[in-house]
């Protein structure tokens, strides 16, 4: 007899230690943005593995590209070159407009790698006292799960019993230039900050806040981070969401759609003075950073979002979505906002929780997530068209209208 849905719900629970509450759906296959579960039911996909997946499920370019490196190299650590790390960099490099990429695997790497470029910068340029080297954070952040990210953290949920934390870091509102103006001593040597705060539920800052961060650490020689894991490689109609602001910050933390879905790939952008005041030979790496398998992939999704438009894709089909969610007028939804394809409802007080919502999304056939108790967010792969919105917008009524 076939497993069903929940017999493989219990096995997960039964051999997986319990540190996610996932949608109780067991996902099989996956196109573009529709998934199938282990039953033969479709849905779409809302989420986009927190958005790792912007080129969409299973895109024919980039399992080609896996699949061809598969047959010739998957590893050589950094002990030894290979030949797909250095093309993919400079791509990253010319795409972005830095002057060197540091590879890691995950988004946490990405910013610990950041942290240690700051601090080194620090020590080494800005003459900052050893091992007194602030970093300011915002509340409320997500930048990974790491024991040093969760120390900066506000959610108690990521901290309680993990402790003791790492020293050297402040933690001011979101959202409040003001309050980054006052937290600067002369030695803080970084800003590390979201464009859109994700896991917030989707907190975008007033107008212009990044630019006046920008001003604010430039007159007083601190670096500015932006972390771009989530909101980067066109997710908010832009490729970055700095861009927004019209600025470039110093540091930029990359990951989740640089591997296309296909492989964890993540990296920093920088430029050469702080590459070359942080890292010599031994002082930072991984074994996996930068290996030809994921070269090869991140390199072909990167030529996705480039060839295939999705950068404006997600500029024309987000201001779309949030339209036709806004035009539902339902008495359960506050606000609606986003920037691009990173969207957010805001349920009102009388709603209740947002997760019996998102399970009746379900079972309506629309894969969403909630945060926070009473937000739900939709991030749907770049590759969406107005028909696939459509014939969401329709599962979606039926829940909240």
């Amino acid at each position: 007899m076939a497993k069903t849905t929940q017999d493989f719900i219990n096995e997960v629970n039964e051999v997986s230690a319990h540190n996610y509450h996932p949608i109780p759906v067991v996902i099989k296959k996956g196109q573009g943005v529709w998934v199938t579960d282990v039953e033969g039911k479709k849905y779409i996909d809302m989420l986009s593995a927190y958005s790792a997946l912007n080129q969409g499920h299973n895109h024919p370019k980039l399992a080609d590209a896996i699949r061809k490196q598969l047959d010739t190299l998957t590893l050589t650590s950094r002990a030894f070159h290979n030949d797909q790390m250095g093309p993919f960099l400079k791509k990253l490099t010319q795409i972005t407009g830095f002057d060197k990429a540091l590879p890691m695997n995950t988004g946490a790497e990405a910013v610990e790698t950041a942290l240690k470029t700051a601090r080194r910068w620090g020590y080494e340029v800005k003459g900052v006292e050893a091992n007194k080297a602030e970093i300011i954070v915002c509340q409320e952040n997500f930048h990974g799960r790491t024991t040093t990210i969760i120390g900066f953290s506000t959610d108690p949920l990521c901290q309680d019993g993990f402790g003791p934390f790492t020293p050297g870091f402040k933690i001011i509102p979101f959202d409040d230039t003001k309050a980054l103006e006052a937290a600067i001593t002369p030695n803080t040597v970084a800003f590390l900050v979201e464009p859109i705060q994700g896991e917030a539920g989707v907190k975008i800052p007033s107008a212009g806040y990044l630019k006046k961060c920008r001003d604010i650490t430039e007159k007083n020689n601190v670096l500015l981070i932006a972390d771009e894991i989530q909101t980067g490689l066109g997710r908010t109609g832009k490729m970055f969401c700095y861009e927004h602001d019209g600025i470039k910050p110093d540091i930029v933390t990359i990951g989740k759609a640089l591997g296309g879905g296909y492989y964890p790939v993540s990296a920093i952008l920088a430029s050469n003075e702080l590459m070359e005041a942080a890292f010599k030979p031994g002082n930072h790496g991984s074994t996996f950073g930068g290996n030809p398998l994921g070269s090869a992939v991140a390199s072909a999704a990167l030529d996705v979002i480039i060839d295939e438009g999705l950068v404006q894709k997600s500029a024309e089909m987000g201001a779309y979505f949030k339209e036709q969610l806004r035009a539902m007028n339902s008495p359960l939804i506050k606000t609606v906002r986003g920037k691009g394809l990173l969207i957010a409802i805001d349920l009102t007080d009388s709603a209740g929780k947002a997760r019996q919502y998102t399970e009746a999304l379900m079972k309506a056939g629309v894969l969403a997530k909630e945060t926070h108790e009473t937000i739900i967010r939709f991030a749907p792969p770049l590759v969406i068209t107005k028909e696939d919105i459509d014939w969401a917008i329709k599962k979606i009524k039926t829940v909240l209208a």
